[in-house]
């Protein structure tokens, strides 16, 4: 896969970190082999060291469910930190009929306050509608008009405001900030991730049988996907890229972007069902009676009306395996908050930390946040199903965006305070064209150029099986 660079097999601290917070046999991961050009997602945080071992643990943890389904050998795992560091900004690469979709709308961007920075979030027309209503603002106002309203307001003042008309707006605060705020206080409670059982009593599952050989890891297994945006799209993208049969489920009435769809939709297909009216919860129903894993990635509490809360579901269907994220966490004052990982970013200090010489805030060099969570629920739900076919029972593991910020600006940074050397230059990378990490594909939507799947182990998939099709037209039954 593109490149050829040397392997070599060493420790690597972030993936035996994150195999740990997984409940990963730690021999195992001396299976993993790693290479590809250096100084890849510059910055001063540890990105590469993040993305390198979230990609590690879950192609580990593909390779451990292959073994315990054909009773083989574990196969070697390999990474390339080229092709990491190209999936990581996947949204960038992409190309439909040459065309670059955009990434983040016109009022989707750091403003300054009256004390400080503020960054909004309006990709979608709902958020922008909430965002100019929260501002007193006409829907036909543009950044001029904003950029001038909120120069007259603190910067909590904004966040309070949109937050409370329904749209997203996240003060800058700097590391200190975040780890006196009661969000930060809640959030260094918990660990990475967790995982647990719900309920006792219920036997292994068998996996579904394989027929043929080579067969992919997840193959026959039945994925209900209630995600949206990157984290939750790349975990699943990921499942149907080892074999799942990956249904994504959304709301008719919220609008989704065919372009992000068009990134994070590969091997998957997509159906919108209203959970509201009986035939949309017949039909939800009927698909998680036959499922293996149901993904959330809604505000915590949000689903539970439609009976999609983790121990509700696994009532229902005994033995599924649960994955949820949110942005915020479960416990703390910003538990029920809308979130995403440019807002996280500057919640936590991750944005004070990569500010320019100038004070403006900065950014991470990826959308690490969401690319390495996704690479992290999908390598929990793999161990899980590895476990649930040896011992049983549902299995539950939770999520936050906050939560991998701070794994990266303290567990892999190196302090409490969140600050940390700089891990790369500025300067272009060694050895690194990323044109040898992209491919080309026909679609339904055209002609994409993408990236391919940096999950890589002996036997496994070189690139995704199907590309993505058009957002919601699919038929809600498994294939």
């Amino acid at each position: 896969m593109g490149q050829r660079h040397d392997m070599e097999h060493r420790h690597d601290t972030g993936t035996d970190l994150a195999w740990a917070a997984l409940a990963g046999d730690p021999v195992l991961t001396e299976r993993i082999a790693y290479g590809g050009p250096p100084g890849l997602l510059p910055a001063r945080l540890p990105v590469m060291d993040l993305a390198r071992a979230t990609v590690a643990v879950c192609a580990l943890a593909a390779a451990e469910l292959a073994a315990q389904r054909d009773g083989g050998a574990l196969p070697a795992v390999r990474v390339d930190d080229g092709a990491v560091a190209t999936a990581f900004v996947s949204e960038r690469h992409l190309r439909i009929d040459g065309r670059a979709p955009s990434v983040f709308a016109p009022l989707s961007r750091f403003w300054r306050t009256a004390d400080g920075w503020v960054r909004t979030h309006a990709n979608y027309p709902h958020h922008r509608a909430r965002l100019l209503g929260a501002l007193g603002l006409p829907e036909t106002a543009g950044p001029t008009e904003v950029e001038t309203v909120v120069a007259g307001r603190t910067a909590e003042d904004v966040e309070e405001a949109v937050y409370a008309a329904g749209g997203l707006a996240v003060a800058a605060r700097t590391p200190e900030e975040w780890v006196a705020h009661a969000q930060g206080i809640a959030t260094a409670r918990l660990p990475l991730l967790t995982r647990e059982t719900l309920g006792g009593g219920t036997p292994p599952r068998p996996l579904p049988a394989l027929s043929g050989a080579p067969a992919l890891p997840a193959a026959g297994l039945r994925v209900l996907d209630l995600t949206r945006v990157i984290a939750g799209p790349v975990a699943t993208r990921t499942l149907a890229l080892l074999g799942a049969d990956v249904l994504r489920i959304d709301a008719p009435q919220v609008p989704e972007s065919q372009d992000a769809h068009s990134d994070t939709g590969f091997g998957k297909r997509s159906t919108t069902l209203d959970l509201g009216s009986r035939s949309g919860r017949a039909s939800f129903e009927a698909l998680l009676a036959d499922a293996h894993v149901v993904v959330t990635g809604y505000r915590p509490g949000s689903l539970d009306r439609f009976g999609l809360a983790p121990e509700a579901l696994a009532e229902r269907r005994p033995g599924l395996v649960v994955a949820r994220l949110s942005a915020w966490g479960e416990d703390g004052t910003w538990g029920a908050r809308r979130g995403f990982d440019s807002l996280v970013q500057v919640a936590t200090g991750i944005a004070a930390i990569e500010a320019d010489a100038d004070g403006h805030p900065g950014a991470l060099p990826a959308q690490a946040l969401d690319h390495g969570t996704g690479y992290l629920l999908a390598a929990a739900v793999l161990r899980s199903l590895t476990e649930q076919s040896r011992t049983g029972g549902a299995h539950l593991a939770t999520f936050a965006l906050a939560r991998t910020a701070r794994w990266l600006m303290q567990d892999l940074g190196g302090g409490p305070d969140g600050h940390a050397a700089p891990t790369g230059t500025a300067a272009s990378p060694t050895g690194y064209d990323p044109d040898h990490y992209l491919r080309e594909t026909d679609s339904p939507v055209g002609r994409l150029r993408h990236a391919v799947p940096p999950v890589a182990f002996v036997g496994g998939p070189a690139n995704w099986a199907t590309p993505p099709g058009r957002w919601g037209v699919d038929a809600p039954v498994w294939r």
